[in-house]
């Protein structure tokens, strides 16, 4: 990974150790160690490691954007990627030394990865259906309050307005591919899905390092190896704990499989952190740790951000009634899960609307979930029948909301500012 002039130090946003000593980190580590004989605060040289991977970026995919995306343009660098893609480096003519690099280090496995456990993990993900999408959704929104996550989104606009449902849709398709069986096998739509992913946030990364609004020296890199390592425990330890709520039963080492299957999803996308959790307990410290660290100081941006995503499922006044009340009911639920899932405080501060009643729908689905759980635990034989109906739930809710078409993740080229 890149080493950045500044990656001795932590950017000017991270202040754990000025606030470790505030009140609520001190109760909430006295707490952990009184109840649980736990400390929740991480060994200081991996809360180093952790500042410093701000400005940690992704060297082998930036080589190939800047000598083909920012010389001969996006849709030459798409079709280049694309082509290797469909038939390996060897098909594209005069393929530059960047690409062939950059394919040469997917093609061979970390050795720290263990693929039986990384296909346990997918099959725990997917157990979730769509309820770990709008759960993953809601549970980003706390993030927004943090400059190098929020301000990416505001400046690109890929976030804003009427862009939130589909790179929200965009995002969920990803999850998808990357978690189907065999999704992360060479030539599958998941491995593919996850270097378009990177490539695009390499791009991104780049036109944002070049804006006379991006603070470098506050924030690090855009897209950094930090906010990186955080969105995939977003996507296993979290659910894997909060989810319980609903009815759903992952046990401790499903969680940790999830924990080793994002993490190959991650270093796919060129997500190569200096530390990476080995187990739910180093994945709790490093939750402490993020959030006593944060300083909340992306203002009216990071608001915005959650508002259009909260208002991303509304119906539209002009369509059909059927079409409205069908979208209403998708829109009541949506609103439901960011309740439910996102802490009151955060809710409040972003000025999100009521939800009403629709926030105890995740809890409402909890006797069956859980009896459907409990069955599944019990009877082993029944664990293929429930991949093959959370994988049927979430392909019918993407294709019902996207109307089928297949997501593009392309780069955004035209910043809002």
């Amino acid at each position: 990974m890149r080493r950045m002039s500044q990656a001795a130090s932590a950017p000017a946003e991270f202040q754990y150790w000025r606030n470790l000593d505030r009140r609520w980190p001190r109760a909430v580590r006295a707490a952990a160690r009184a109840l649980l004989r736990f400390d929740p605060a991480p060994p200081d040289e991996v809360v180093r490691a952790f500042a410093a991977m701000y400005y940690d970026a992704d060297p082998l995919a930036e080589a190939f954007v800047e000598e083909v995306y920012l010389r001969r343009g996006t849709a030459a660098g798409r079709a280049m990627l694309e082509q290797a893609l469909a038939g390996g480096v060897a098909s594209v003519p005069d393929a530059p030394a960047s690409l062939v690099a950059l394919f040469e280090d997917l093609e061979q496995d970390p050795p720290w990865v263990d693929l039986a456990l990384v296909a346990r993990g997918a099959a725990a993900f997917r157990r979730f259906g769509p309820a770990v999408f709008r759960f993953a959704g809601a549970v980003t929104l706390a993030a927004y309050a943090e400059s190098s996550v929020a301000k990416p989104l505001a400046l690109t606009g890929a976030y804003a307005g009427g862009s939130t449902r589909h790179r929200f849709l965009e995002t969920a398709a990803f999850w998808i591919a990357v978690s189907e069986p065999g999704g992360l096998a060479a030539g599958a739509p998941g491995r593919a899905s996850a270097l378009r992913v990177r490539i695009m946030h390499v791009f991104v990364r780049k036109r944002l390092l070049a804006h006379p609004e991006w603070d470098l020296a506050a924030w690090g890199v855009p897209i950094s190896q930090a906010d990186a390592l955080l969105t995939l425990m977003g996507g296993s330890v979290a659910p894997g704990l909060a989810m319980r709520a609903m009815g759903y039963r992952p046990s401790t080492a499903d969680i940790e499989a999830m924990m080793h299957f994002w993490r190959y999803v991650g270093h796919l996308m060129g997500v190569r952190p200096r530390w990476y959790p080995s187990s739910v307990r180093d994945a709790l410290q490093l939750a402490f740790m993020s959030a006593v660290k944060a300083v909340g100081t992306s203002g009216e941006d990071g608001v915005r951000l959650c508002q259009s995503y909260a208002s991303a499922f509304a119906p539209d006044p002009a369509s059909p009634w059927p079409q409205r009340l069908r979208a209403a009911a998708s829109h009541g639920v949506h609103l439901g899960y960011t309740r439910f899932f996102l802490p009151p405080w955060v809710y409040r501060h972003n000025r999100l609307p009521s939800a009403g009643a629709w926030a105890l729908v995740p809890l409402a689905q909890f006797p069956l979930i859980f009896a459907a759980e409990t069955l599944r635990r019990t009877f082993p034989a029944l664990d293929g029948v429930a991949d093959r109906v959370a994988r049927w739930r979430r392909d019918r809710w993407l294709a019902h909301h996207t109307g089928g078409r297949r997501a593009e993740y392309r780069p955004v080229e035209t910043f809002t500012r």
